[in-house]
C-alpha cells in the first residue's frame, strides 16, 4: 500500500503552492492599494473563506492594510480547515478501495440518470425525436 501523506505534508504543500500565487499586479509594494475583484487570490477566498475573512481581505487589500502573504495565509487557514474532515476520512477509504468504486459507480449510475432525464427535457423542447430501434 501506498504511504498516505500526513497533515503536515498538505499544510506544507499547500503552503509551497499558495504563496508563489500572482494577485493583483498593481500591488507591486506593501504599501500599494489593491483591486480584490481582479485577484485570484481573493476569487478563493470568495470560495472557501468566511464572509468576515472575505471582508477582511477586500478592505485590507483595497487600502494596503495587510500585504499579499497575509491575505494568502489566511486563505490557507480556511483551506486547510476545510480540508481536515477529508483528511481524516481518507485513511479509512484508502484501506477500502472497493467501498470507494461502488461510491464512485453509484454517483455514475445516478449521473447518467439526471443526464438521461436532462436530455429528454432538452429534445423534447427542441422537438428532436429519435425512431426506437
Amino acid at each position: 500500500m501506498k504511504m498516505l501523506y500526513g497533515f503536515s505534508e498538505v499544510e506544507k504543500s499547500f503552503r509551497e503552492k499558495i504563496k508563489p500565487m500572482v494577485t493583483d499586479p498593481a500591488r507591486k509594494r506593501r504599501t500599494d492599494p489593491g483591486t480584490p475583484e481582479i485577484c485570484p487570490v481573493f476569487d478563493l477566498h470568495k470560495a472557501f473563506s468566511p464572509p468576515d475573512s472575505q471582508a477582511w481581505a477586500a478592505e485590507g487589500c483595497r487600502t494596503a492594510g495587510i500585504g499579499c502573504l497575509d491575505c494568502k495565509g489566511r486563505l490557507i487557514d480556511h483551506l486547510l480547515h476545510r480540508l481536515e474532515e477529508i483528511h481524516e476520512r481518507r485513511p479509512r477509504f484508502a484501506s477500502h478501495p472497493d467501498d470507494v468504486w461502488d461510491i464512485l459507480k453509484e454517483g455514475s449510475r445516478r449521473a447518467r440518470e439526471t443526464a438521461r432525464a436532462t436530455m429528454e427535457e432538452v429534445r423534447s423542447a427542441m422537438k428532436i425525436r429519435y425512431p426506437i430501434s
